[in-house]
């Protein structure tokens, strides 16, 4: 009897392994779900890295379920409601054995890790479970609920999941279990670069500009936003919840995304450095790219707090990269606007040789944001595909290391100098940058 829609299957299947391995990491490692009414076919719990010494608590308490639709059910139906265990492997090949009709559900896949049906479900209704299960076969695993008969079901669902060190619990999926450390690390860093760029703006404080400010302001913010995500990921180790933590890292996160957005586009005006203010496009730029943030905050609390089985989790999941997507093409328009009336300020004013000096400083910046945005989101998904789930700490790494380097560089050419070598420029420099300009005519985004 075919239980199970086969679309249901290929749908899950074309979000699943794209999305799912490579989403932020939810905040925490024990997980408490309320289930109301819920007809989904299948619901996805959550995701973790198993060592040989994994293990999953699972309870399930309150547990109703109605059959609106009436359907004439055989007597052992309640068979084909329950949860199970299942790699990407074996996903795979139970989608294929239900797509060939050898099985009707899900749950009747011996490729599957079959944790328990409702037909163990026992006493008086409303029924509960719990039961710990030991994870022999170290994996990244999906904890997973199918109820192939479409009833509606009404549920509270505890998760907890943890990897034995000895007699300790590690309550980090494994290849995350090293980002605590790796996260408190880039906060020492970002701490020292916070000292070092207050000391150059108070030992030039006659050539520092607001946008000076705001970018000091903008790496002190990164070293608290890695502090609190270390902090979090310190206590979910440890204790399976952060502890708090995680909002924190949620008001932090905000307030590092929406800062960086804002310098890029300030940096790219030339704002407080090259014109005391902004004209009206690049108004509009910011005024698109905040509320964008702020909505993209909002999706990220979201997906972090509710998981995978909220019913909106891929909505979100989208409109998230979708933000993000538009935000950082935002970003560049300004730098654009700056290289073009460089260009043609340059024509015009008598100073080809100080404006090419500039004209290369814009470029380069431009360069780089296109290269930091391209590693940071394009790259590094790669490399959370490709890479074992033992390694998901070094895509974190990568991510980090570039990010690092962007504010490095960032500082580094836009650092408030008395003389500035790129406008010390003599008179045959004057007419070989004539020259450059007459060449170099074109720049397009």
């Amino acid at each position: 009897m075919d239980y199970f829609p086969a679309r249901a299957f290929s749908y899950i299947l074309s979000v699943l392994f794209v999305w799912l391995v490579c989403m932020p990491r939810a905040r925490g490692e024990i997980h408490h779900l309320s289930i109301e009414n819920d007809k989904r076919s299948l619901i996805i719990l959550e995701q973790f890295g198993f060592t040989s010494a994994g293990h999953l608590d699972l309870e399930v308490r309150n547990v109703v379920w109605s059959n609106p639709d009436e359907f004439p059910l055989p007597d052992d139906h309640l068979q084909y409601i329950g949860f199970f265990l299942a790699t990407e492997d074996d996903w795979l090949q139970a989608n294929r054995q239900i797509e060939q009709k050898s099985v009707g559900c899900v749950l009747q896949s011996p490729a599957i890790h079959l944790l328990f049906t409702f037909s163990r479900l026992n006493g008086t209704n409303p029924f509960q479970y719990n039961n710990t299960y030991p994870v022999g076969r170290p994996d990244r695993y999906l904890v997973m609920f199918s109820n192939c008969l479409g009833f509606s079901v009404s549920m509270s669902v505890r998760t907890c999941m943890y990897n034995m060190e000895g007699n300790t619990r590690d309550y980090l999926s494994e290849g995350k279990t090293q980002l605590p450390y790796l996260y408190f690390c880039f906060f020492w860093v970002y701490m020292v670069l916070a000292g070092i760029w207050t000391h150059v703006c108070v030992k030039q404080k006659a050539t520092v500009h607001r946008i000076h400010i705001l970018m000091g302001i903008l790496v002190a913010l990164k070293a608290l936003y890695m502090f609190s995500e270390g902090e979090d990921m310190f206590y979910t180790k440890k204790t399976g919840t952060p502890h708090g933590w995680d909002v924190a890292f949620y008001a932090f996160s905000f307030l590092k995304g929406v800062m960086l957005f804002v310098v890029i586009v300030l940096i790219g005006t030339g704002w407080s450095f090259l014109k005391p203010y902004l004209q009206g496009k690049e108004k509009k730029v910011l005024m698109i790219v905040i509320p964008l943030q702020v909505l993209a905050n909002i999706a990220t609390v979201v997906i972090g707090e509710t998981g995978f089985s909220d019913k909106n989790w891929l909505t979100w999941t989208q409109l998230l990269l979708l933000v993000d997507v538009i935000c950082c093409c935002a970003v560049l328009f300004p730098i654009v606007w700056s290289i073009k009336h460089l260009r043609e300020a340059a024509r015009t004013d008598g100073k080809a040789a100080r404006n090419l000096a500039k004209l290369t400083l814009f470029r380069q910046y431009y360069i780089v944001v296109v290269s930091y945005i391209y590693f940071t989101r394009i790259v590094v998904f790669a490399l959370q595909i490709v890479t074992s789930y033992h390694y998901t700490w070094i895509s974190e790494l990568a991510r980090e290391l570039a990010t690092l380097a962007f504010y490095v560089f960032t500082g580094y050419k836009f650092r408030p100098i008395p003389h500035n070598p790129y406008f010390m420029l003599d008179e045959e420099e004057e007419e070989a940058a004539v020259d450059e300009m007459l060449k170099d005519d074109e720049f397009e985004l």
